[in-house]
This record gives C-alpha cells, structure tokens and sequence, in this order.
C-alpha cells in the first residue's frame, strides 16, 4: 500500500481533494510539505475512520469533538506528548477529524491508521475539487489517486479549539 510505503495519497473530502500521508512518517510528511510549499510551523490535520485511530495523537478526546464525529467538523485536541511536530507544528494541540466521508473513512480503514489530511493545492492556490484537477496539478507527485466524488460542503470543514469552543477556520 501507497500509503505504509511511505508514499502520497490525493483522495476526496467533505469539500475538497486532501492529499495524504502516514504521519508517523516523517520522509512522507516533509515531502508531502515540500509539494504543497507549506509552512514547516503549521501543523497538520489528522483524520481517522474512528476515534481509536486518534489515540495515539491526542490526551483526550472532548465531548463536543465525540457529539459532531464522524462528521465535517475538524477540532484542536491536546496533543498526546511525543507526538511529533511535523505532525502538530508548533503548537501543543493537534488538529483531527473523524470522518464521514466513505472515500476518506475508507482509506483509513484499509490503511489501518489515521492520515494527514491536508488539502490538495499549493500555498495560495485554490484547492481541487475533481480527481483530474488533482492529476493535473500533481501528476506524478501523488503515488496513488483514489476515485470518487468531494463531499458537498462548498468550504473546507471548520476548525475549533475543543477547549474553549472558539472557531479558529470558519467553514
């Protein structure tokens, strides 16, 4: 599989096509941030199928976070010590999804991990929505495209800090 090997996924999302990558691969993660021309200070989303595959990353798991999962709904969780910060950037919370989108839950189902989930586009750009948006501008960057449809939300999912409840990325 693309993704244990190290590799870059492109696959569809509640609003956009992420591009993807083990984040406990730290080769993959920096890679996956040159291609994206992304700052080495932000940190990452990390989306799951389910809850457990968060663990690993975060302390806890809030109930506001737990009532809205899966779902299009991202949250700023502790982050769980020793979790790397090329994952979580320079901040102490990670951000995470549990999603609902089949595609998404799907590659984390089969992978048997959460992902990165980072939204396929370069710094400035908009980011694509069809696979062969993603083909175009990724080519051969990406080691595998996984076919199907974004979800239909029109902006990529909020972010929320789970603590305090305040938004931190309107959706």
């Amino acid at each position: 599989m693309v993704l244990r090997g190290g590799g870059i996924v492109a696959y569809p999302t509640e609003a956009v096509f992420g591009l993807g990558c083990d984040p406990r691969n730290r080769r993959a993660v920096e890679r996956l941030r040159r291609i994206k021309q992304r700052n080495r200070n932000k940190g990452l989303i990390v989306i799951a199928a389910h809850p457990a595959q968060l663990s690993v990353y975060v302390t806890s798991f809030a109930p506001r976070a737990l009532a809205t999962w899966p779902g299009p709904h991202t949250w700023l969780l502790p982050a769980r010590p020793g979790t790397t910060r090329w994952v979580r950037g320079r901040s102490g919370s990670i951000a995470v999804r549990v999603t609902a989108h089949p595609q998404a839950a799907a590659l984390c189902r089969s992978s048997g991990m959460a992902i990165v989930s980072t939204s396929a586009n370069r710094a400035g750009e908009r980011p694509a929505r069809t696979r062969r948006d993603v083909m175009r501008r990724f080519g051969g960057l990406v080691g595998y495209v996984v076919p199907g449809r974004v979800g239909g939300r029109a902006r990529p999912t909020p972010i929320a800090d789970a603590a305090s409840g305040q938004t931190v990325r309107a959706g």
